[in-house]
């Protein structure tokens, strides 16, 4: 588009916010890199891959080695699990204690996971 009809198109539409772009220089031509856009991801390679010869991902068969928790778990002994409990045992230097507190906290309050990952992060690098 040549500067005389942005120019028109600003003249008859001022709201008109690309060719407001293109008059300001705003707009910049640029080389596409075909090559680049035909790349495939890692994800997009591993696919292909499997629909190919109907291949599959399986776990391996035995016993699991270790199960991944995702609920808190809580017993009789554990009904005051709370943050001033796990400051407690840190100002009384129970690390560990402090420590499995924050990571049952982590599990019932999901939302500040990163909040207490941080926490244990800190005891564990003083320690």
């Amino acid at each position: 588009m040549t500067e005389k009809q942005i120019s028109e198109l600003l003249a008859k539409y001022p709201w008109y916010e690309v060719a407001r772009v293109a008059a300001s220089g705003g707009a910049v031509r640029r080389e596409v890199d075909v090559e680049k856009l035909a790349e495939e991801s890692d994800g997009e390679i591993i696919s292909r891959f499997l629909r190919k010869a109907d291949y599959r991902i399986v776990a391996e068969e035995g016993d699991v080695a270790e199960e991944v928790r995702t609920e808190a778990e809580i017993g009789e002994e554990d009904d005051l699990v709370s943050e001033e409990l796990a400051e407690i045992y840190l100002a009384q230097g129970l690390k560990c204690e402090a420590i499995e507190i924050y990571r049952k906290l982590s599990l019932l309050n999901s939302e500040k996971s990163a909040y207490f990952a941080e926490k244990i992060g800190n005891i564990e690098k003083n320690n």
